[in-house]
């Protein structure tokens, strides 16, 4: 049984080259025989068995040749698109067939164009990542470098100098391998391959055990750590223990460094029914505006001299971003320049 868009486009076809194939015959018969009127029953039945005729034709070749590769030119494009839509619905029937698949190429064709501006973004951002990375790893490569060559040079027989650039090209060397651990634990998040072993734990235990490793910095810059009074000892949360410390680290690390002098860094937490909402806030130098948006970027540092002579990789707020997502939990950030910073994330609440 022939398709309605097949027949139309039959019907349409052979009605006009019928009506030439008509006005051909009558203008013929005008220039080589005058007795037209003789010859209406004969033109009008030739004319019929024309429609007939190419009405079969054109019926049988479009629908084999033409409208079938269209079909199957749609049902590629179709297939292409099926995790987005129901192929089947759009085949029960064929009437909007030749519309479906002018809009479905459409579609497609945009939707080609959106990868391929993709790609060009990954390919931007490919580059930038190997031009921070050649950076970071630049200026400790550098001053190792330096020292070595000062040892090399006499240094080395004079035992202050030595002991000075030994300590310091040591230094250097554990931020290559910060930068280098850090790199492997972001590839290993987005790659999937970290694994998170999930337990619960209690939270204060764990801010506590994070302030002691601080202790010595925290005197140094003069900044008080707390844990703000008034909240429930008990609360345990349920997620990665070592992954949330490496959290906690890095933001309360961050706090510290960017602090101020007798100033504070506060941590706290809040029941919030089927979550935590844990909150590290400081008095320091704050963030502006325009950076809020960017500070999870690798390698994005708000305060680049700063922050390379405080020694940090650029890269740890991108790492707790990449582990409280992995928790499928969310991570913000409050800020006001001059007055400080909250950094507050979620983790599942212990049952």
């Amino acid at each position: 049984m022939r398709n309605p868009t097949t027949k139309k486009i039959a019907g349409i076809s052979s009605i006009i080259l019928t009506v030439l194939f008509t006005l051909l015959i009558i203008f013929y018969k005008l220039i080589f025989n005058s007795e037209l009127s003789l010859s209406l029953s004969y033109i009008t039945i030739i004319s019929l068995s024309f429609l007939i005729i190419s009405y079969v034709v054109i019926n049988y070749f479009v629908d084999k040749f033409l409208y079938r590769k269209i079909k199957v030119l749609y049902k590629s494009i179709s297939d292409h698109k099926s995790l987005k839509k129901d192929i089947r619905e759009k085949y029960k029937s064929d009437n909007g067939l030749l519309k479906s698949v002018e809009d479905d190429v459409i579609e497609w064709a945009e939707d080609y164009q959106k990868e391929i501006e993709q790609f060009k973004k990954l390919e931007e951002y490919r580059k930038q990542f190997l031009a921070n990375v050649s950076h970071e790893l630049k200026t400790p490569i550098f001053n190792i470098q330096g020292y070595i060559e000062t040892l090399i040079d006499g240094g080395i027989e004079d035992t202050s100098i030595r002991n000075e650039y030994l300590v310091k090209a040591a230094k250097n060397i554990d931020r290559m391998i910060n930068i280098i651990d850090d790199l492997e634990i972001i590839s290993q998040i987005e790659d999937g391959k970290l694994n998170l072993e999930y337990r619960i734990f209690n939270l204060k235990e764990l801010v506590l055990e994070v302030f002691d490793s601080f202790h010595k910095l925290a005197l140094e810059k003069e900044i008080s750590l707390y844990i703000k009074d008034g909240l429930d000892d008990s609360i345990s949360v349920l997620a990665d223990r070592d992954r949330i410390r490496q959290v906690l680290i890095n933001l309360i690390s961050n706090s510290i460094k960017y602090g101020s002098k007798h100033g504070r860094t506060a941590v706290s937490w809040y029941d919030m029914d089927e979550n935590i909402l844990i909150e590290i806030a400081d008095n320091g130098i704050g963030i502006s505006k325009q950076h809020l948006t960017r500070v999870f970027e690798r390698f994005y540092r708000v305060d680049k001299d700063r922050s390379r002579r405080q020694g940090g990789t650029g890269l740890g707020l991108a790492i707790v971003k990449h582990i409280i997502e992995a928790h499928n939990q969310t991570i913000n950030i409050r800020s006001d320049l001059g007055k400080g910073t909250t950094f507050g994330f979620t983790l599942k609440k212990a049952s």
